[in-house]
């Protein structure tokens, strides 16, 4: 358990997060290819799937282009402003603070992932990862537009707590690459006791359903004890139909990537009023969505 102790330079930080992101995406296209082969095996592939994965990765080619040349450096420098500025303390870097550090990401990342799904800015962006028909691993790199700002709300009291904004970011990385992992219908359930505790791809094929039951359900990272704790569990038991409704029947990545906030512009500027507009930013797409039944009843 000495190994524990061990202590760590920001440029080691840096390096070891740069290391695994290369190689761990190295490993996801392997694992891909693998599930490409098993539905092969089913005769379930098909051009469509292909296509939609295709679009799952131009998706990600312009999360990256955004990020890197427009959020990167904000995001970057508001930690380390913050860490230097207003932190209780510098906790040391070595294993035990990074794995603290690690519990407490997963636990802002359940917040920020609920966050994603309560609040129409939120959704506008998050919704392009719903809004594939299919799952597997190519479907984790499906990203939207601002997915790369809105982590910045929910990291940041870490940087207050004093863990080393790099400490942090390999932290979200983990939680992220462990993420990835959990986008496949290959694993089915796993033995109880780790279902019990962790996510698994069983919890988050949940989490991609459109089926009545399992909305909102199951925001987990790398713990499924949040959703356990939070009241947002639920058990894969129908069968999962995946998506987003109304269902977005496109493979154009461009439209892929921009449908949630060119969606939610239409319905601001159709809106009957200003204090609607502000709702439509505030609260849930299901309270939109409620309301717009309601509107078209009216109107008929």
């Amino acid at each position: 358990m000495e190994f524990l102790n061990w202590a760590f330079t920001p440029e080691q930080l840096f390096d070891m997060e740069s290391w695994i992101g290369d190689w761990f995406f190295i490993l996801a296209l392997g694992l891909f290819f693998l599930e490409l082969v098993c539905y092969s095996v089913r005769k379930q592939i098909s051009w469509n799937l292909l296509g939609d994965s295709a679009t799952n990765f131009v998706t990600l080619a312009a999360y990256i282009g955004i990020t890197s040349t427009v959020i990167a450096g904000f995001y970057l420098g508001v930690f380390m402003y913050v860490y230097e500025h207003f932190s209780l303390t510098h906790l040391p870097m070595t294993c035990w603070s990074i794995l603290a550090c690690l519990l407490l990401a997963d636990l802002a990342y359940y917040w920020e992932h609920r966050f994603l799904h309560s609040c129409g800015i939120g959704w506008a962006t998050h919704t392009v990862h719903h809004s594939s028909p299919n799952f597997n691993i190519s479907v984790a790199y499906r990203f939207g537009p601002l997915d790369g700002l809105f982590p910045l709300f929910f990291y940041l009291p870490l940087a207050f707590l004093g863990f080393h904004p790099l400490m942090i970011f390999l932290c979200e990385m983990l939680v992220q690459i462990y993420q990835t992992l959990l986008h496949t219908e290959v694993v089915k359930k796993l033995p109880k006791p780790i279902e019990a505790v962790l996510n698994t791809p069983s919890h988050h094929r949940v989490h991609h359903a459109t089926n009545t039951e399992y909305l909102d359900k199951n925001y987990a990272g790398i713990l499924i004890i949040w959703d356990r704790m939070f009241g947002t569990f639920a058990e894969e038991q129908e069968t999962v139909r995946y998506g987003v409704y109304p269902r977005l029947n496109s493979l154009n990545p461009v439209k892929v990537f921009f449908h949630g906030f060119l969606k939610l512009a239409r319905q601001i500027y159709s809106a009957p009023n200003w204090s609607y507009r502000w709702r439509l930013l505030a609260n849930s797409p299901k309270w939109a969505w409620d309301q717009e039944q309601k509107l078209q009843a009216a109107d008929s």
